[in-house]
């Protein structure tokens, strides 16, 4: 089986799109959720990898004061650089993760369709970056396609289960459906509305 950056460098030589992020229901539709699934209104400083053509991004800039994202695929990262070139505070870099994490904190880090590409050990590595960079009041959330995917190493409830073992976060916010699984974690566990004093 080839290795998913060689399948994503396959997909990008004959589309700028090839998800369909812009165009497919199912996308546009997954963001919105994943939007209206974060606890609070606003966020300081955010982190997307795999990033893809900054769809997800552009959203993510509209309730955050900077966004760090990262693609390891060149062409994804060009093209996330030219759709969010009229929004200064997001940051766009090439880049693998577990092991490419940036060295900053963070109080929102964004899991969307990526993690599954990863084996056990590198689900591992990316718990510890997320524990060592994700800030006291913290939101990390995930979001995954549960239909087989050949390039996927885990299936999503795989993934779920492990992040949510490793990382030794609360979950405040769990959805299911039959195409996705989207869990929401904080380093605190509170609710809006106790944030809010009115709870």
């Amino acid at each position: 089986m080839a290795s998913p950056a060689t399948c994503f460098d396959a997909l990008y030589a004959i589309s700028d799109d090839p998800w369909g992020l812009r165009a497919r229901w199912y996308e546009r539709r997954k963001r919105e959720l994943t939007m209206a699934a974060l606890p609070r209104e606003r966020y300081r400083c955010a982190f997307e990898p795999g990033c893809s053509n900054g769809e997800l991004s552009a959203l993510l800039a509209t309730r955050c004061d900077a966004v760090f994202a990262l693609d390891l695929n060149g062409r994804a990262v060009q093209l996330a650089r030219a759709r969010l070139a009229g929004m200064p505070a997001v940051h766009v870099e090439q880049g693998s993760v577990p092991h490419a994490w940036p060295g900053r904190e963070f109080d929102l880090i964004v899991l969307s369709e990526i993690a599954y590409y990863f084996d056990e050990a590198e689900l591992e590595t990316l718990a510890q970056k997320i524990r060592a960079t994700l800030s006291a009041d913290g939101t990390l959330i995930a979001c995954h396609w549960r239909h087989r995917y050949d390039e996927a190493m885990q299936s999503a409830e795989a993934v779920h289960a492990s992040l949510h073992t490793l990382c030794a976060l609360p979950r405040i916010a769990r959805h299911e459906e039959s195409d996705l699984l989207l869990d929401v974690w904080t380093r605190h566990g509170a609710s809006v509305a106790q944030e809010e004093g009115i709870a």
